[in-house]
């Protein structure tokens, strides 16, 4: 029993902290705003060593490569997994939202009280669809890149400064020692903060719950619920298929053993740059290689959205429900299927984030502006189940990518070597 308990210490305490948050922000509703410095402390100390741990992480991984053969089989693999995974996700979402009508038994006009209610960045109208994608993975200062809101762009800079690093050679070996040691020191800076994360996460929780419960009872319920019950199917079946998928009955049970802390974090935090220094190390105790790990989770904070795929799904019926357009066409199936999976692409690694996904569906299918805040309000509905299935989801195809990229056998030599 005590090993049991020494084992998933972290992960009982973390369950508890959630639980006894979420009860507090039911019963003290917006109250609970007087413990969100303590939640907001925890995120801070996350967000403060993602820029350096997203850096030495990726740029270390690539900088020991033993040849660029095996990082284009990892880059593959991790677009592949990548894909299919959205695409199902995307497929799932909208099976579901097409059996159970959103806005059935819903007060439109309501639904229109709150989108004049709120605010529409201009900044996000002025900026065509081109100039979204320059600046989702460029900047045009070095200063920036120390910015946790410019996740992507570290990620492509942290790319090049690996790969550059192996292809220097013998010159580039101090340098690639350096990342290396630097890689080590961040993942003991997160053992640091993990020890705060409870009494975090539950102050964090309970200031989510006292906001949310308003807005989830104004009109939206049917949408989360339904999207809630799609995100349990995905999260306990898809996931579990992908598990076995990657390592067969020992890869069910590795993930499941391991992705409770992950799990539990993201929805907690609601951010997957957050979730960043978690989910590497429960990757490494699910017998991930390294280079597969340090490469895969901070590339899929920023572009695996399976969560968000589905709730682009979601956004865009929505609306088509709202204004009457047709969508039983074979084209118009296409094209929801397509954007939703561009929408989960284009999505920020931070709470709240969306805004140019949201832009993007208003776009595409020409749906005023004015209607933006109608989705925004969808976006932080569903803000904690979609967390859960970016977040976590990158756990399991970090085990599927592992598949790939070593064989059949990995996870076998893996638990071998342990």
């Amino acid at each position: 029993m005590k090993k049991v308990f020494a084992n998933y210490k972290l992960t009982i305490f973390l369950l508890l902290s959630i639980l006894i948050g979420g009860v507090a922000g039911v019963v003290f509703g917006p109250k609970t705003a007087v413990v969100k410095p303590f939640g907001d402390l925890f995120l801070n100390l996350l967000f403060m060593i993602i820029v350096p741990l997203v850096f030495f992480s990726i740029a270390s991984s690539l900088a020991n490569m033993s040849g660029m053969k095996r990082l284009g089989k990892i880059m593959a693999g991790i677009f592949t997994v990548f894909f299919i995974t959205a695409v199902i996700s995307a497929i799932l979402g909208f099976i579901g939202i097409s059996i159970v009508d959103p806005l059935k038994n819903t007060d439109v006009s309501a639904i229109k009280t709150i989108m004049t209610e709120a605010a529409i960045d201009p900044e996000a109208e002025e900026v065509t669809f081109l100039g979204q994608l320059v600046q989702a993975f460029t900047v045009p200062d070095f200063q920036m890149l120390f910015s946790k809101s410019n996740m992507l762009q570290l990620i492509v800079f942290s790319i090049l400064f690996g790969l550059a690093t192996a292809m220097s050679g013998e010159k580039g070996k101090p340098i690639a020692n350096l990342l290396t040691s630097g890689s080590a020191v961040m993942m003991k800076i997160v053992g640091f903060v993990m020890y705060y994360a409870p009494i975090g996460l539950g102050c964090y929780f309970a200031t989510i719950i006292g906001e949310l419960g308003p807005q989830i009872l104004g009109g939206y319920v049917r949408v989360f619920v339904l999207y809630l019950v799609l995100t349990l199917i995905y999260f306990f079946g898809f996931f579990t298929l992908y598990a076995f998928a990657a390592g067969g009955k020992d890869g069910v049970k590795v993930f499941w053993k391991n992705a409770i802390t992950p799990s539990v974090s993201a929805i907690a935090t609601c951010s997957s740059a957050a979730c960043i220094p978690i989910n590497l190390a429960a990757v490494r105790k699910m017998g991930v290689p390294q280079d597969i790990a340090e490469t895969m989770i901070p590339l899929g904070a920023n572009t695996h959205k399976d969560g968000s795929v589905l709730g682009g799904v979601f956004k865009i019926v929505f609306l088509f429900s709202l204004f009457g357009k047709d969508m039983s066409s074979m084209t118009s199936i296409l094209t929801i299927l397509a954007v939703s999976f561009l929408v989960g692409a284009v999505m920020g690694a931070i709470p709240g984030g969306g805004m140019i996904g949201e832009m993007l569906i208003l776009s595409v299918f020409g749906f005023p502006p004015e209607v933006l805040p109608i989705i925004a309000v969808i976006s932080t509905v569903i803000d904690a189940p979609a967390t859960l299935l970016n977040s976590a989801g990158n756990t399991v195809s970090a085990m599927m990518v592992s598949r790939i990229v070593e064989g059949k056998n990995w996870l076998k030599e893996s638990l071998a070597l342990k």
